[in-house]
């Protein structure tokens, strides 16, 4: 009777670990993942989500990652997904705060900037706006005469020259909405701020752009 020649199997070819897939399906997803890290644990950070989704998926985070705008681009197909018509429907509640916001802040230049605006937001964003006077703090003065109650807040960031900034933030609460005012000079409205997402300047939109939005919704 012949003898089988046994075969030893090993982990690897039971279980395929990610070297074995091409780069791409990888950075597709840790995209995936990163994306559902950002909406379900309200982590706006892209680097540590995408660094969270690779120790989450195995993948040594000194691997090639996945690029901010590959991420939002599976926040929005997630959001799509999942989100459906609730995700709508907020998105608009949002727009229609930060259009709110603006009107009342028409003598600042508002401009709407941020996941409202792309429309990505959830249901743990803000509304970001920036809004421009010479001095700055005069916006706070503005909303004290209105009786409107606010906190102090900062943010660093990078300029386009490679330096970095130390931005002044009012953040306030509309209809359970935060909605967070950055506070910048008349000579910022010459150019935008680094988007966070691919260092392009930023997106942003004056009052009677969101009116547009809003009207297409």
């Amino acid at each position: 009777m012949p003898v089988r020649k046994r075969t030893h199997t090993t982990v690897s070819d039971r279980f395929p670990t990610h070297n074995n897939k091409q780069p791409g399906q990888i950075r597709r997803k840790i995209a995936a993942e990163a994306a559902r890290i950002m909406v379900t644990q309200a982590q706006y950070n892209y680097r540590i989500a995408k660094q969270k989704a690779a120790e989450r998926l195995g993948v040594n985070v000194r691997t090639a990652l996945p690029s901010n705008v590959e991420v939002e681009n599976a926040l929005r197909a997630y959001q799509e997904f999942y989100g459906g018509r609730q995700h709508v429907l907020h998105l608009q509640k949002m727009r229609e705060i930060a259009l709110r916001v603006m009107r009342s802040l028409e003598s600042f230049c508002p401009r709407l900037v941020g996941p409202v605006l792309e429309g990505t937001a959830d249901e743990h964003s803000r509304v970001s706006l920036q809004v421009f006077n010479d001095p700055p703090d005069a916006v706070a003065i503005h909303l004290l005469d209105k009786g409107l109650v606010f906190r102090n807040e900062q943010r660093k960031i990078r300029w386009h020259n490679g330096s970095y900034r130390q931005v002044p933030l009012l953040v306030t609460d509309t209809n359970d909405i935060e909605v967070e005012l950055a506070l910048f000079s008349y000579v910022d409205l010459r150019q935008a701020p680094p988007s966070p997402v691919d260092g392009r300047p930023q997106k942003r939109a004056p009052l009677t752009e969101v009116e547009c939005l809003l009207a297409g919704d």
